[in-house]
């Protein structure tokens, strides 16, 4: 017979609870994000912000040459100039949504960028009108992976076999429960008392890991 243990799930699967942001936390822009950034600083305001809108469109579709051919004609500089301008905008407000950093870290982030006040603002309120799409979009390109549902367990003791009249020789069955893509599916392991130990000594060490400031960056740039 199956048993049911909700004590032994409690104990395995705490590891993928979320965890909550630390503060404080900056965006760290490289050389080539910064040169790209810095042509929002020579168009008008109104241009900073159609790019926000080609910008998050670039997340949920793709790259559009054409959309940068128009907007190059208009501002008479070259397309490549229009798609670097779009591809830093698209970074810069991905990570802040990844990471949903404070107004405060934001500007912050954004400060080495030499901006002016006004074009502050309207990245910040870019940032804020924009954040909780794109978190969306992204959780929608993340691929769908099995996610626990439910677990049984079974404990098997063999006492004697032909050659061996007397031994003892523990296994353990699991049955897990899982859902992929809104359908159920299950999968069933063995293993033996200690191996299942040690497996859970690894997970709890990895539970401990999971509260510390390093891998809750990591946790919220794969969010």
């Amino acid at each position: 017979t199956l048993f049911r243990s909700h004590a032994v799930t409690d104990r395995w699967f705490q590891a993928v609870l979320p965890v909550q942001r630390a503060a404080d936390m900056l965006l760290v822009l490289s050389d080539d994000q910064r040169q790209h950034l810095a042509f929002l600083s020579r168009v008008e305001p109104s241009v900073v912000g159609e790019f926000g809108r080609i910008a998050v469109e670039f997340l949920r579709r793709g790259s559009n040459p054409k959309i940068y051919e128009g907007a190059a004609r208009k501002l008479n500089v070259s397309s490549e100039t229009i798609q670097h301008g779009v591809e830093g905008l698209a970074y810069l407000l991905t990570e802040s949504s990844k990471l949903m950093i404070s107004e405060v870290d934001f500007q912050d982030s954004v400060l080495v960028l030499g901006f002016s006040e006004e074009l502050y603002k309207l990245l910040l309120q870019l940032y804020l009108d924009n954040r909780k799409e794109i978190r969306r979009i992204l959780n929608e390109l993340s691929p769908e992976l099995p996610h626990y549902h439910n677990m049984e367990w079974r404990l098997d003791v063999q006492l004697a076999s032909r050659s061996l009249r007397q031994q003892i020789e523990p296994t353990v069955t699991l049955k897990l429960h899982l859902q992929e893509n809104g359908e159920p599916c299950t999968e069933v392991l063995q293993t033996d008392p200690a191996t299942l130990l040690h497996l859970i000594q690894q997970l709890e060490q990895a539970v401990g890991e999971m509260k510390t400031n390093h891998c809750r960056r990591i946790v919220r740039n794969i969010k």
